[in-house]
């Protein structure tokens, strides 16, 4: 009481809430040195220990504010306000609180995310497992955050008369009221279940690489309401999460990386297959974008003019298959164009005499013509009258 009195006479000139205002900033202001001289203490002691630093950078926030509500909590007592200013103070300080806690509880979350995926290097070519965990984990972190923000206002709001049954109908709605609000909020709650099923069981995972709405990119990030897929073209395609659980589209690494890469080729009926096959698996041999495991070429179909080969190469992953499948297919066509013209692609078409006793088979291939031979309009010697 003898602090309060030699208070009282010194600062008895002015007003009591500027007084008590003056007394809260201090404290608040002594609060925030402490705290500063501490986190360079801090500091000093864990040196350039990866998760001592990541815990310093995460709980700056809540402890400046932790440390200031304790020291408000202090001089509150000696503040000379009147029974109304206190009693709105108090009111502050418990929302703050809340606040503080809430607070609290997403940086302990966030940090065991950190701390869980610090033991797992991410390989997005090979490393699945620790892609997993970092699907599983961001998706349950973001979850958690939404859930922990959902009972943080719910019970700020409950400490107020006024608006109580707000905080109250965010834990449980009832009557006509909670009946909008939840159909409202449907399409919020039918992602945030997607979100837990997709980490759970795993149908898409970081950097995966898939096909949706005719666009091939990669999955970049999984939110709490949606997905964003990074397009071949640096676009990005935006997709919510219940799209995964509901419809239908295609992932290229669901169980592994590696990809087999499909080069299609229509040919003449005369081309030396054999030839073709030996000269494919040649040029794989060349080029880095080929992983060593699958290259074959098949016969696949016949048409009226051409036969139709198709050549499998596998690549590590889906750029690589992609490049890979360009190269491949520009190299065959320039085997064939230099090394093998008769296996291009001809047409053939039946001459006739004038009077129609002989019909004579004559292939045709656009664009060549033999050197000192007469040529009929298919390109091939005409059939003499």
């Amino acid at each position: 009481m003898d602090l309060i009195d030699t208070f009282e006479r010194l600062f008895g000139w002015v007003p009591a809430w500027m007084a008590g205002l003056g007394l809260i900033m201090l404290a608040i202001v002594v609060a925030l040195a402490v705290h500063k001289t501490a986190m360079l203490l801090a500091r000093r002691a864990v040196g350039q220990r990866s998760f001592g630093v990541t815990f310093l950078n995460r709980t700056t926030g809540p402890a400046r504010l932790a440390l200031c509500l304790l020291a408000v909590a202090l001089v509150l007592p000696l503040a000379p306000f009147d029974e109304g200013a206190r009693q709105r103070l108090a009111q502050f300080f418990v929302v703050a609180t809340i606040a503080l806690v809430g607070w609290l509880s997403m940086r302990a979350v966030d940090l065991a995310a950190t701390r869980y995926l610090e033991r797992h290097e991410i390989d997005i070519d090979e490393n699945y497992r620790a892609r997993k965990y970092v699907t599983q984990v961001r998706v349950f972190k973001r979850v958690l955050d939404i859930l922990i923000t959902i009972i943080a206002v719910s019970t700020a709001l409950m400490t107020f008369e006024s608006v109580r049954q707000y905080g109250v109908s965010l834990f449980a709605s009832a009557g006509a009221a909670g009946l909008i609000v939840g159909l409202a909020a449907r399409p919020l709650l039918s992602n945030l279940i997607a979100g837990v099923q997709i980490a759970i069981t795993q149908p898409i995972r970081i950097e995966d690489a898939v096909i949706i709405e005719n666009e091939w990119g990669w999955i970049e990030d999984i939110a709490s309401t949606y997905v964003v897929v990074r397009l071949w073209d640096w676009r990005r395609l935006v997709v919510p999460l219940s799209y995964f659980i509901e419809k239908p589209f295609q992932n290229w690494t669901r169980d592994a990386a590696s990809l087999i890469g499909t080069i299609k080729l229509h040919v003449d009926y005369g081309a030396d297959v054999p030839r073709i096959r030996k000269h494919l698996e040649q040029a794989v041999k060349e080029t880095e974008l080929w992983d060593g495991a699958v290259v074959n070429l098949q016969v696949v179909d016949s048409h009226p003019q051409t036969i139709e080969l198709r050549a499998l190469v596998s690549a590590r992953n889906a750029p690589q298959s992609w490049d890979l499948r360009c190269e491949i297919r520009e190299k065959l066509l320039a085997f064939l164009q230099e090394q093998m013209p008769e296996a291009l692609p001809h047409q053939r078409a039946y001459l006739e005499t004038p009077d129609h006793d002989a019909v004579t088979l004559v292939p045709a291939q656009a664009g060549r013509r033999a050197e000192g031979s007469s040529r009929s309009s298919f390109g091939r010697p005409a059939v003499p009258r």
